[in-house]
């Protein structure tokens, strides 16, 4: 089996990027193998993860000439693109050339929460201002502007009495490193596909992991729902006293 070719782009310390890395390093027989890592900052820490698993890595110069970064990525044969905390609006060039195998991540139950500015702790700090007692991680395709692609999948993470935005981070973020990584492996396994229609169709095809049965995918057929597909309440809030204890 041809073992897709990802490249990653990040723009700080890259605990997503690791995340990938590990799990398509743990066997040969995954659907794909990290082929460049790369970012806009040169000091990023993204960088050192990357060199440190012998993974080739670089800076992007200039994250608005689409020219380099295709031609980087032809160089490379990659056949997808992921984003994993890349602060930089991907060229639309780049885009078309990677429609359909260019995938973000992001901390929060989009469309709640997303578009330009939204990053990092100032998500977080939103979902607590508004008094929102729900949040959650979203991997989709990735589009011309900011959050706004097709849904692959979407994970809810409680926001509890008390939280700090450091504190929800923490916790989204413990499930972003559980969900991209089968999304990504879906994706270039050719499970989930983005259609003409512009949305997502196919399935994870991954079980349950047996200690987090609060995984719960939501494939979804509209590429901009207005919420996400969750189970009940009264479930949820079962699997996030278990496996988030106070």
């Amino acid at each position: 089996m041809n073992r897709a070719r990802i490249a990653i782009l990040a723009s700080g310390g890259g605990s997503n990027a690791q995340a990938l890395i590990d799990h398509f390093a743990v066997s040969a027989a995954q659907a794909g193998q990290i082929v460049w890592v790369g970012s806009n900052a040169a000091d990023a820490g993204v960088l050192v993860r990357a060199r440190a698993a012998g993974l080739p890595a670089g800076v992007v110069e200039d994250p608005h000439d689409s020219a380099a970064l295709l031609q980087t990525l032809h160089a490379l044969r990659a056949d997808l693109l992921v984003l994993a905390g890349y602060l930089k609006l991907v060229p639309a060039e780049v885009v078309r050339a990677f429609r359909g195998r260019l995938l973000n991540v992001h901390p929060s139950l989009l469309p709640a929460f997303g578009g330009p500015g939204m990053f990092g702790e100032h998500v977080h700090t939103a979902v607590l201002r508004a008094g929102a007692t729900l949040s959650g991680a979203t991997v989709h395709f990735v589009d011309e502007a900011f959050d706004r692609g097709a849904i692959v999948a979407q994970w809810p993470v409680p926001v509890l009495p008390g939280d700090s935005a450091a504190t929800l981070a923490s916790r989204v973020l413990r499930v972003e490193h559980r969900l991209y990584p089968l999304c990504v492996a879906a994706v270039a396994q050719g499970m989930v596909t983005l259609g003409d229609d512009g949305c997502t169709h196919g399935t994870l095809g991954v079980p349950v992991p047996p200690d987090a049965p609060e995984l719960r995918f939501s494939l979804v057929s509209d590429p901009r729902p207005t919420s996400p597909q969750l189970s009940d309440p009264a479930t949820i809030a079962s699997d996030v006293a278990r496996l988030f204890p106070r």
